[in-house]
């Protein structure tokens, strides 16, 4: 059964621009192997879950064969099994109150009406 380093594979499957970036992701615990934090030399072989955190999102895919050079997209493509589930749009997502920076802290008044937003 083939095997291939979990940084090389994302990137040779394009969910992420560089080989570096893809190692950096995994030494900074964004890569997730079955549930558990990958290293970059991690093998991973087919029917391994890949979680990757990119942008506040989770990416996940299911691998379905081992490539070990980058190629085109829709050859890249037959590599993986995209299962990341649709993100929400902005009116689903729902309105969160930021406060502007350098705005200080809140005053008594502030932070009472955002407890009063948050439901506390």
């Amino acid at each position: 059964m083939a095997k291939a380093r979990v940084d090389s594979w994302i990137w040779a499957v394009r969910i992420t621009k560089t080989r570096s970036a893809a190692t950096a992701a995994c030494k900074a615990g964004h890569v997730r192997v079955n549930g558990e934090r990958a290293k970059p030399a991690q093998p991973i072989g087919p029917g391994d879950e890949v979680r990757v955190r990119q942008n506040g999102f989770d990416r996940i895919v299911i691998v379905t064969g081992i490539i070990l050079k980058r190629t085109s997209a829709p050859e890249a493509a037959k590599h993986f099994e995209d299962k990341t589930p649709p993100r929400l749009s902005k009116e689903e997502a729902g309105f969160v109150p930021m406060r502007d920076r350098g705005a200080g802290r809140p005053s008594k008044r502030e932070r009472r009406d955002l407890e009063k937003l948050r439901g506390y």
